[in-house]
């Protein structure tokens, strides 16, 4: 297998050189997005995120409970992610991992700093509020799990129908209004092979990649970043990349509201 990793690697690199990549696409293009939501009937709101061959299911749950104490007329939100088994060979059972913990928090934070949710809007009576509950599931891995997973929650975000609470009981089977989304997001997740820049990589060349970095956007203003792996960019290329980012957000966007 090692050898084989090798191997693709070399041609992996060798493409680049001649301005190709391993799936025909051009460096800054991503891959084809297919969204469906109502995917999970019983959730407050679900979808399905298709990117490439990266498969990213979100169901969203609204739960009564307490505020937190520094935000006591805001409702709050909860971000987990686990990677199934049956996404990739290397993904285990049991407790989370390192991946899906920052897979969690780099959706979580777009969201959060994008004021995407009307928070204040969740207050119920009785000093209780919504707690909005943003659960990830990887079904296939092809690649770039942030920007397939940042997607995926908009959409079952925008699909969320707030169920009915009365006297301090829910009534899921009535669901009242729309949960008040008051800004849409979206990621863009660039990586380093040597000194070229691509757009979404797929898995073989996340595998291939020096550095990462994810840029999330409203349109207008960047609401957060994160960098991995060991590798860096220089000032100029994240320049370059936040124009790209901008751009396709307009694109994402209309992708969501459909």
């Amino acid at each position: 297998m090692e050898i084989i990793n090798t191997l693709k690697g070399e041609h992996i690199k060798e493409l680049l050189k001649n301005n190709r990549r391993i799936d025909t696409r051009a460096f800054m293009e991503m891959r084809h997005v297919k969204v469906k939501r109502g995917v999970l009937p019983q959730a407050e709101g679900s979808a399905q995120v298709d990117l490439g061959t990266t498969k990213v299911l979100v169901g969203i749950k609204l739960m009564p409970d307490d505020p937190m104490p520094d935000t006591p007329n805001q409702g709050n939100l909860i971000t987990s992610a686990e990677l199934l088994p049956l996404a990739h060979p290397e993904y285990e059972t049991g407790p989370p991992s390192s991946e899906s913990i920052e897979l969690a928090r780099v959706v979580d934070r777009g969201i959060r700093a994008g004021n995407c949710i009307d928070l204040e809007s969740l207050v119920l009576e009785d000093k209780k509020v919504w707690s909005v509950y943003i659960d990830l599931y990887i079904l296939n891995f092809g690649g770039n799990l942030f920007d397939a997973s940042t997607m995926a929650a908009m959409a079952a975000l925008l699909d969320t129908k707030i169920p009915k609470y009365e006297n301090g009981i829910v009534v899921r089977e009535e669901r009242v209004k729309s949960l008040k989304i008051d800004n849409i997001v979206s990621s863009t997740t660039f990586g380093k092979i040597d000194n070229y820049m691509l757009l979404d990589m797929n898995d073989n060349e996340e595998g291939m990649a020096d550095a990462r970095v994810t840029i999330c956007t409203d349109g207008t203003s960047i609401r957060a970043m994160q960098k991995g792996l060991s590798g860096s960019f220089k000032p100029e290329e994240i320049g370059s990349l936040i124009d790209v980012s901008l751009n396709e957000h307009e694109k994402i966007k209309r992708i969501l509201e459909k």
